[in-house]
């Protein structure tokens, strides 16, 4: 059921895309556009390309339920931080029909199954504040706070 994602998948890979944007509209409609999404087809497509950058769905017969963009970023002798493999989850969404039907649970366990397959020390990610229902869900699936990230609007 989950796979990386190939170009077939691209105008459900937008669909889920414009879902994800809606809600950071939603809550920030001060750093967010309306109505958009964060990679145009033709970006996508070639970002579908980088091995560093693995896009997983989740297939049900052909419809696409979720997806997971990732990317692999790799610490190497900086003088503050340990080497490190982290696997940062860029974008996570479930269709809104899908929701409860434990497709994010799903594309999470695949994401830390693939973390650990090429050697990652942890999974990252943020949230939006505001976005109540994905803090509880990391927080349901045992991740945990790294760092919070603060800001003024002036």
């Amino acid at each position: 059921m989950i796979r990386r994602a190939d170009k077939h998948d691209i105008k459900s890979l937008m669909a889920l895309l414009g879902q994800v944007a809606a809600v950071h509209h939603g809550i920030r409609p001060d750093l967010f556009r309306p109505g958009t999404t964060k990679y145009t087809e033709k970006e996508l497509e070639a970002l579908l390309d980088r091995e560093s950058s693995p896009v997983f769905v989740y297939d049900e017969g052909g419809k696409i339920l979720g997806h997971a963009f990732c990317q692999l970023h790799t610490v190497v002798q900086d003088r503050l931080l340990q080497d490190v493999k982290t696997l940062y989850i860029d974008d996570i969404c479930v269709e809104e029909s899908a929701r409860g039907r434990h497709v994010g649970q799903a594309l999470l366990d695949y994401v830390r199954g693939y973390a650990r397959a090429v050697g990652c020390y942890n999974i990252t990610l943020n949230v939006w504040e505001g976005n109540g229902p994905a803090l509880s869900f990391y927080r349901n699936m045992g991740m945990k706070v790294q760092k919070t990230g603060m800001e003024e609007v002036l």
